[in-house]
């Protein structure tokens, strides 16, 4: 027991690594731009700060915002637990497990047909919902587990993340496109001798390195937004009683758009949480409209009714 303890605080503290490296090497180019390159232009500088600024701060939150779990109503209550735990017939079991998931909005599937339900957590999984073995939790909407920050890529943070790739890239084109003057009197031996040099040389490869890794990784993110899914999907697509479908939750360009980026488009830029729906339920291409179903009606105002419950105690334990 004490063994597997001390294993999963060694895997916690090497977990960091990734992030410290990372940090490492953005504090570096800070010291090297502002520092040792000192370009004595403001607008440079100005503009330099704005990217910095944003990247930190999207990383920030990309880091430090906790993943989204399923609420209380996918849990199963004390006698359904018993109840469960006490059939040793599996398909007796699956029976248990239909029945308490018709109160809820779930509509996908195990690849047999089965309702999606986690042992670990014991929770039915709402549609999209995956657990993770690295936060040791069921994640709304998870996306993977990214250990760049850390931390798993789901419903709480998804927009945060694809903010942060999209000011990492604008980071490091603003400084190659300002460092490249001198990169160039570098290579020709017009350059004087110094500190400087080593600081340009690096800031160039660092930067066009990450840029072409980001790229990349930004593009395929914003073809996931386009189509509704999450790299989980992409790989493997979600079963609904129908069948297998990849394009099952995609409602549109605009509308997946607005799924992950909100309504309000002053804020599509900002890393605030603006991202529609609670991560519980999403809307189906095969569903006209959310109206014509009672049920998910009935299961919003409950888990607002939740929510409202849960910030309410909040206050009220801390005195």
């Amino acid at each position: 027991m004490a063994l597997s303890r001390g294993l999963r605080c060694c895997q916690r503290v090497f977990s960091w690594i990734p992030v410290l490296i990372i940090t490492a090497v953005v504090l570096w180019s800070y010291y090297a731009y502002v520092f040792e390159l000192c370009l004595c232009k403001s607008v440079y500088l100005l503009v330099f700060h704005v990217c910095f600024g944003m990247f930190s701060w999207t990383y920030w939150k990309s880091i430090f915002t906790p993943p989204a779990t399923p609420c209380k109503k996918f849990q199963l209550s004390y006698s359904d637990k018993q109840r469960y735990e006490m059939e040793e017939r599996p398909d007796a079991q699956k029976q248990i497990l239909v029945e308490i998931a018709k109160k809820l909005p779930i509509f996908t599937r195990t690849q047999s047909g089965a309702i999606r339900f986690c042992d670990r957590c014991q929770v039915l999984k709402p549609d999209r919902c995956h657990h993770c073995s690295v936060c040791e939790t069921c994640v709304l909407k998870m996306d993977h587990h990214c250990p760049w920050v850390n931390n798993c890529v789901g419903f709480s943070n998804y927009k945060f993340f694809l903010l942060f790739l999209a000011y990492s890239m604008l980071y490091c084109v603003f400084i190659t496109a300002t460092v490249l003057q001198y990169f160039l009197k570098f290579w020709v031996g017009d350059l004087p001798n110094g500190p400087a040099k080593f600081h340009i040389l690096f800031l160039m490869f660092v930067a066009l390195m990450f840029f072409v890794s980001l790229m990349f990784l930004f593009s395929y993110h914003c073809w996931l937004v386009a189509k509704n899914r999450s790299t989980l999907e992409a790989f493997s697509a979600p079963v609904f009683a129908s069948g297998p479908d990849r394009n099952g939750f995609s409602l549109g360009l605009h509308k997946n758009l607005l799924q992950v980026f909100g309504e309000d488009r002053k804020l599509w830029f900002i890393p605030v949480f603006t991202s529609q729906g609670n991560g519980h339920y999403f809307p189906l291409r095969s569903q006209s409209s959310e109206s014509h179903n009672p049920l998910l009606t009935r299961f919003h105002i409950s888990v607002r009714l939740d929510v409202v419950n849960r910030s309410r105690a909040e206050p009220a334990a801390t005195h």
